[in-house]
């Protein structure tokens, strides 16, 4: 089988895999709506007091809630059990079965990681986002462009997001737990994404310091991309660069650990 053909099959497994926790799913949507009405109403009264808070008018800051709600479990913003198995494989030493795969261990993952996120993202984030539009005024693109590019910024997150929590779980290699290290990048995900408040909102240095770094590619440049508030080409090239940069890193990473490190429970 070619190179390409294994990934697309590893990503189509990660999506059926996905697929069978269907109450996990609908407790998800549910949930997911739930908060989203929470935010919305929240954004309501805030934005009400402070109106263009950010550069948003009232219209696209419920719109952002609900984008974020959509791609929250998609870019796995709080996390996901890909790199949960991850981290558990290298502990117990079962990640020898891996590096034996005639299959690159980062492509692997991150194959898999892109069929759980596209499951997500059908599965989970549209009827959320449905229930926004239905429910709110909602700041949506008329033509099919914005939408495409707002997908384009999306798989685009898929992949950075996927980059940082495989650098997290490779910490694994060098501790014996790497719980610390995965609540600590939630909180930064949450944080610097965008999810708790757009990134717009934070003043002075502090946002220009969160808006450059590899989070805000998860959700505040797609967001934008949708609101018709980021130059496209722009917020590309910032998502494949941190991409590239970050893929990189954690192809060193592997390289330094598998080497040098003896596996854990192996």
């Amino acid at each position: 089988m070619g190179s390409g053909r294994l990934y697309t099959a590893v990503a189509a497994g990660g999506f059926r895999r996905y697929a069978t926790y269907r109450v996990a799913t609908a407790a998800g949507v549910f949930t997911n709506t739930v908060f989203g009405l929470i935010l919305a109403y929240t954004y309501i009264a805030l934005w009400d007091q402070k109106p263009h808070l950010g550069g948003y008018d009232r219209t696209q800051a419920v719109t952002y809630v609900w984008v974020g709600q959509a791609l929250l479990s998609t870019l796995a913003i709080g996390g996901s059990r890909v790199e949960t198995e991850l981290m558990e494989r290298i502990r117990t030493g079962d990640i020898a079965v891996d590096l034996y795969r005639p299959a690159d261990l980062q492509l692997w993952w991150l194959a898999t990681d892109l069929g759980r996120a596209l499951f997500e993202l059908v599965g989970r984030g549209v009827l959320p986002f449905l229930c926004g539009a239905l429910l709110f005024p909602m700041a949506l693109p008329g033509g099919w462009t914005t939408w495409a590019a707002f997908l384009v910024a999306v798989v685009l997150g898929m992949v950075v997001s996927f980059a940082i929590r495989y650098l997290m779980a490779l910490s694994t290699f060098w501790l014996l737990d790497g719980t610390g290290v995965a609540q600590i990048t939630l909180l930064a995900g949450m944080f610097a994404s965008g999810m708790m408040l757009p990134l717009n909102v934070f003043p002075g240095a502090l946002g220009d310091v969160v808006r450059l770094l590899p989070w805000s590619g998860l959700l505040q440049r797609p967001a934008d991309v949708l609101l018709g508030e980021a130059d496209l080409w722009a917020t590309f090239a910032f998502q494949g660069a941190w991409a590239v940069a970050l893929l990189a890193l954690g192809r060193l990473v592997q390289s330094a650990a598998t080497r040098r490190v003896v596996v854990q429970g192996g």
